[in-house]
C-alpha cells in the first residue's frame, strides 16, 4: 500500500497527529490510574514525550489504518489476510505501526520494524499511537467490549515496557 499514489486521497481518521487525542488521552490516564489499572505517572510522562514529537510531514501515505489482532488474520502462524478496511485513507505511516505494541513484544516487534522501514519519529509516533490506541479502547470499552479493551491494555503495556 505504501507504494500507491496517495495523492489527493481521503484522510484515514486514525492517520492525523496523535496528538490531537490529547484530552481523550489524559481523561483516560486520569481515570484508568485512578483504578489502579494504569500507572498515571509513566503514562502522562510518555503521553508528554509523544506530544513533542515532530509530526510527518512527508508525502501522502495510504493506511490501513486498524491493524489490530481482529484484523490480522493466520493460518498455520503466517499472516494470511489483513481485513477491515474502514479506516483506509491518507495520513502518517506512524498509525500503522501501533500494531507493533497491540500485536508484537520485543523480539518480533523488531523485525516489524525493519520490515516496515521505519524511522525512529514515526517508529516514536507508532509508539504514541499504540498508548493512545490502548487507553482510549481500554477507557472507552472496558464494560461493553473486554476484548477490545484487552488489546487496548496489551498495547498500554507494551508501549510503557520499551
Amino acid at each position: 500500500m505504501r507504494k500507491a499514489d496517495a495523492t489527493g486521497g481521503p484522510a484515514s481518521w486514525r492517520g492525523g497527529p496523535v496528538a490531537a487525542n490529547d484530552a481523550y488521552v489524559r481523561a483516560a490516564i486520569r481515570d484508568l490510574g485512578a483504578d489502579g489499572t494504569v500507572d498515571p505517572a509513566a503514562a502522562t510522562a510518555l503521553w508528554e514525550d509523544v506530544i513533542r514529537l515532530p509530526q510527518w510531514d512527508g508525502d501522502p501515505v495510504l493506511l490501513h489504518g486498524d491493524l489490530l489482532p481482529g484484523n490480522l488474520l493466520t493460518e498455520a502462524g503466517r499472516l494470511t489476510p489483513v481485513i477491515d478496511f474502514g479506516g483506509l485513507g491518507v495520513g502518517d505511516p506512524a498509525a500503522d505501526t501501533l500494531a507493533a505494541w497491540a500485536v508484537f513484544t520485543a523480539g518480533p516487534r523488531d523485525l516489524f520494524r525493519e520490515a516496515a522501514g521505519a524511522d525512529d519519529a514515526t517508529w516514536a509516533r507508532g509508539r504514541g499511537w499504540a498508548l493512545c490506541f490502548g487507553l482510549m479502547a481500554e477507557h472507552y470499552y472496558r464494560e461493553t467490549n473486554p476484548v477490545l479493551a484487552a488489546v487496548g491494555h496489551r498495547a498500554v503495556k507494551e508501549a510503557l515496557a520499551c
